[in-house]
């Protein structure tokens, strides 16, 4: 991690002394930009089926938004101001943004969500709102002002296609600059509104509700568990009132439910596919001409492997998962799928068999690819 990405805090100092307690402006946090992704660029992603876009505009006191993909015709009718584009997971279709996401590793995968791009003209803006979830704010061009308050009150504006704050009382004001950042810890309401044309670069963490893990669990339970037994009452006796659902029926249906049961390794296994799992739009691209065993073999050995930019892979224990899958691997390739887990690579070398076989699973679904990225 370059040190200056976090104002010359050491990665310990920044998560005791301010995640997810104070916001931190850093400036000149970022300027190892091998390329920008200008405007056309942005816009181009923003026509593709496979990427998840916006366009927010703030018109006449009233917003409107509108979702991609766009043709590219909609952009040529966008007026000089007051606009917003926004275009998700930019990570998975340009390396040097998954180069910049992947900086932020001195956090879990499980928690590093996406890089998304936001470009505005002056008076471009979201309004004033908060997010569930950590976000690191970097600017990329231009100047933007934002403005931010630990009110979170909550009070959203009706009928917004989009969740603005109705009141918004800012406590701290700052202009960021060309490689400035602004962290903001879960619920910190803040409201950007752009100075001159320029981009955001937004680094945001996954968050999700106890609500939906919980539902989650209970979707994979449903696949993984295998009950026995039917329903059965040979104690019945007859019945007046047959419309009732009697005190029995009732103790019998929860006794079932009481067989609802998991361990830990449950658990484990869940938490593996759970945030390994891709996005509904995300899809990987197998090999049109797939080399066989040895030539893939002869490849890694020359150039090594790289995870595909839309692949998330972890491990825990002896089990790795990637892209929601569990994968079947010896003991002896564990340490080297671990090392590609981490690094999202593996050097060139001649690997053994079992290390391999696991990559070429891989390779073959799309999850992997060999040689340089």
């Amino acid at each position: 991690m370059n040190k200056q990405l976090l104002g010359g805090l050491t990665a310990e100092q920044f998560l005791t002394e301010y995640w997810q307690k104070q916001p931190l402006l850093i400036r000149n946090a970022w300027q190892d930009f091998p390329e920008l992704v200008d405007l056309p660029r942005l816009m181009s992603l923003a026509q593709q089926d496979d990427v998840e876009s916006r366009l927010i505009e703030y018109r006449d006191q009233r917003w409107s938004m509108e979702h991609g993909p766009f043709r590219a015709s909609r952009f040529e009718r966008l007026p000089q101001t007051d606009w917003t584009v926004l275009v998700q997971n930019v990570n998975h279709h340009v390396p040097h943004i998954a180069d910049l996401l992947y900086e932020f590793n001195f956090l879990p995968y499980t928690r590093l969500d996406d890089l998304m791009i936001s470009y505005a003209p002056p008076g471009g803006t979201v309004g004033p709102h908060y997010d569930s979830y950590d976000v690191f704010l970097l600017q990329v061009g231009g100047k933007k002002r934002w403005q931010i308050s630990s009110d979170d009150a909550g009070n959203f504006v009706e009928d917004a296609p989009i969740r603005v704050l109705r009141d918004f009382n800012p406590e701290q004001e700052w202009i960021l600059d060309h490689g400035d950042m602004l962290y903001l810890p879960p619920k910190y309401a803040h409201y950007g509104v752009a100075l001159e044309p320029g981009m955001t670069y937004s680094i945001g963490f996954r968050a999700p509700t106890q609500q939906e893990i919980v539902g989650k669990f209970l979707e994979y339970l449903q696949d993984e568990l295998r009950l026995t037994g039917i329903y059965g009452d040979p104690e019945r006796t007859p019945t007046d009132r047959p419309g009732e659902i009697d005190l029995a029926f009732v103790r019998k249906i929860e006794h079932m439910l009481t067989q609802l049961t998991w361990t830990e390794g449950d658990v484990r296994k869940f938490i593996g596919r759970y945030f390994t799992e891709p996005k509904a739009h995300v899809f990987y691209n197998q090999p049109e001409e797939p080399q066989d065993f040895d030539e893939f073999a002869e490849q890694v050995a020359q150039h090594g492997v790289y995870l595909d930019l839309k692949s998330q892979m972890l491990y825990e224990g002896e089990q790795v998962f990637i892209n929601g899958e569990e994968l079947e691997v010896s003991p002896a390739a564990l340490p080297a799928l671990r090392k590609l887990a981490d690094a999202r690579r593996l050097p060139a070398a001649s690997y053994d068999d079992d290390i391999l076989e696991a990559l070429y699973t891989c390779y073959d679904y799309g999850y992997l690819h060999a040689g340089k990225i």
